[in-house]
């Protein structure tokens, strides 16, 4: 079972469930990896979702990445890749804290500006994309970059959302 925790700065506004809008994303990424059963798992997986301000993003990527700049989302793993196969049943207590996810609001709705996107459509890729993280995939290379990117794309379709990657011709 998924239990998903938003904490939203009120600059993030009241127009929008960000709770509800966070379950959604969440439980879209899950589903989308081999994870998916713990959606209906008996053990709790925990999902913390922080949307604050640039400046706490910036002071965290500082202190935890060493770059000395606000960022659009960070991604704060509980647990090793390497270790996710087994977690729900090597849960002590039946709760799993999987991760946090931190969103700064300035970057994001600069970001959903740019993209003439709406920013609670532009978090909901942040938080599915911080999702993947939580469950070890990454970026850093083309190939790793296409298979979470792959993912994204089938998440935010689902959730009737746009392509975050669009192929654009030069």
């Amino acid at each position: 079972m998924l239990d998903v925790a938003v904490h939203a700065e009120p600059d993030w506004g009241s127009d929008t469930d960000w709770q509800a809008l966070a379950e959604r994303a969440v439980a879209a990424a899950l589903e989308r990896t081999p994870q998916a059963g713990w959606a209906t798992a008996s053990v709790v997986i925990e999902v913390a979702i922080r949307l604050t301000s640039d400046d706490e993003v910036h002071t965290l990527n500082r202190q935890y990445r060493q770059k000395d700049k606000s960022t659009n989302v960070l991604s704060f793993p509980m647990i090793q890749p390497d270790l996710l196969d087994t977690v729900t049943q090597n849960s002590d207590d039946g709760e799993v804290l999987l991760g946090d996810i931190v969103l700064a609001h300035g970057v994001c709705a600069a970001e959903a500006q740019e993209r003439n996107i709406g920013v609670a459509d532009h978090a909901t890729h942040l938080i599915v994309h911080g999702c993947l993280h939580l469950l070890g995939y990454d970026h850093q290379g083309d190939a790793e970059a296409d298979g979470m990117e792959a993912i994204e794309r089938l998440a935010l379709d689902q959730l009737g959302l746009h392509d975050p990657y669009p192929v654009t011709e030069d």
